[in-house]
């Protein structure tokens, strides 16, 4: 799904409209006194029963300004292949399960991120603090082991907690500055010769990454724009070690058969069959055999064709989900879009299912029982899971509307060309995707799917976050 990102000044009246949104969709205001005070506490003495590896050179790659950080990394070149170490925060190391810091994030489920702040799973004395591995702090951390052959597929993984100390905190404009001139090299160089070695197995699965791009706005003279801004070739590659890591995970866990399963099924043959009507009406290329992440591979989500044919296609991505099971495995066990078994642990900060996917790979991996208050908590997650992700869907959707009818609120009756992107053959009329300003919103008339059009702004409503458009004659 897209987001939307905005600069660190905006205009009061937006973010008088975000916080008017936090209590419309009941967003927690704070964490109860209890919480904070365990969080204090155990920030203080987090469980430190680890190996050592602050000898290794990890290093983190996040979005400008992160400080939940979930993640580091150090790659290494091997006779054969490569080794990934992939460390991530040890958030089992300071909550319990059943205590009050895991039951208020068994209400949350998730970390909401807004325009302007977020709500956190947990409190930021951990979640930014004690539990995030940031650059020159020993930390408690989970560490992935995971070899990979010449051709970057796995040939060994393993887990253990160990203490680890990142020495570099980047971020993706950087990574990728450091590519397109010429000058990376270390973790960063094999960084991209991993990336993709892994995407290109991705593709070989039947594995999709779709480029979606996010909303940005941006300060032009005295006021602001919309723009997309596409991913860099440099979050895939991070992408692929996050998603290298939880297919090594799910396969751990299904060996065992106990854990929990991030899960999508395949496209039912009749929707694979209008997405490849819809391919064909647009002149988008389908060569025999080739699979749905062969064709998008490459596509440019700001070409009209490709941005309609991308949109109308989401239907075979749609119904992900998540199976706990304590026994055989699931009847379904592969995520379609990975291509593979696939489990949530990358991002315990800021997932709750990522916390107790650990602690199972943790039990297996040392040959140990599962602790019981994990495996009694394994049933409930797919529900909790479902749950906060449909709450933060409805935030960022609701957080992408308000700006858009904010920024487009003194132009109604202007008209703009905009890209036909999907058409309600029940309702009548679909959506457009404007040309400029990077906008997505509803349209009225007969639309030509794919075509570009003209469109005249018929409301912009901040108070309702509503943007409409109707078809210029």
């Amino acid at each position: 799904m897209p987001t939307i990102q905005v600069p660190d000044q905006i205009p009061l009246k937006l973010e008088d409209g975000f916080e008017r949104l936090r209590r419309e969709l009941k967003l927690p205001d704070g964490f109860p006194r209890t919480v904070l005070d365990e969080a204090a506490w155990v920030a203080q003495v987090p469980r430190l029963d680890a190996a050592d590896r602050s000898d290794l050179p990890f290093v983190t790659i996040d979005p400008p300004g992160s400080m939940d950080l979930d993640q580091a990394v150090h790659l290494e070149r091997l006779r054969s292949g490569y080794r990934v170490w992939y460390a991530i925060a040890d958030v089992g190391a300071f909550v319990r399960p059943g205590g009050v810091i895991d039951t208020e994030a068994r209400v949350r489920g998730e970390t909401v991120y807004l325009p302007v702040g977020r709500v956190p799973l947990h409190p930021p004395v951990l979640s930014e603090d004690a539990a995030s591995l940031l650059p020159g702090a020993l930390r408690p951390a989970v560490v992935w082991r995971i070899d990979l052959d010449s051709d970057g597929r796995t040939v060994g993984a393993d887990v253990e907690r160990a203490l680890v100390r990142s020495r570099e905190r980047y971020d993706y404009d950087y990574v990728q500055a450091v590519h397109d001139t010429g000058t990376a090299d270390g973790v960063l160089e094999l960084l991209a010769e991993i990336g993709e070695l892994r995407l290109a197995l991705e593709r070989e699965r039947g594995g999709v990454t779709l480029p979606t791009p996010d909303q940005e706005v941006v300060r032009e003279g005295g006021g602001y724009r919309l723009e997309f801004r596409l991913p860099l070739r440099a979050e895939a590659w991070n992408a692929q070690l996050s998603l290298l890591t939880g297919m090594a995970a799910a396969t751990m866990m299904l060996d065992a058969e106990i854990g929990v399963l991030r899960v999508l099924p395949r496209p039912r043959p009749g929707d694979l069959a209008t997405v490849r009507r819809v391919a064909a009406a647009l002149d988008v290329p389908w060569p025999e055999g080739a699979g749905y992440g062969d064709v998008v591979h490459g596509l440019d989500p700001k070409t009209g064709r490709h941005a309609a044919f991308m949109h109308e296609s989401k239907v075979l991505l749609r119904g992900a989900g998540y199976v706990a099971f304590d026994g055989a495995p699931p009847r379904l066990a592969e995520h379609a879009a990975v291509g593979a078994p696939y489990a949530h642990v990358t991002a315990p900060l800021r997932r709750l299912v990522d916390r107790y996917a650990t602690e199972v790979c943790l039990a297996v991996a040392a040959g140990e029982p599962v602790p019981s208050g994990v495996r009694a908590a394994l049933a409930a997650l797919p529900e909790l899971m479902s749950a906060s992700g449909r709450r933060a869907g409805g935030v960022e959707r609701a957080c992408v509307d308000l700006v858009e009818a904010f920024l487009l609120r003194d132009r109604v009756g202007q008209a703009f060309q905009a890209v036909v992107i999907d058409v309600d053959e029940r309702r009548g009329g679909g959506q457009v995707q404007l040309v400029e300003p990077a906008v997505i919103a509803r349209c009225d008339g007969a639309l030509p799917l794919g075509e570009q059009v003209t469109v005249r702004l018929s409301r912009a409503d901040p108070a309702t976050r509503e943007v409409r458009f109707t078809l210029a004659t």
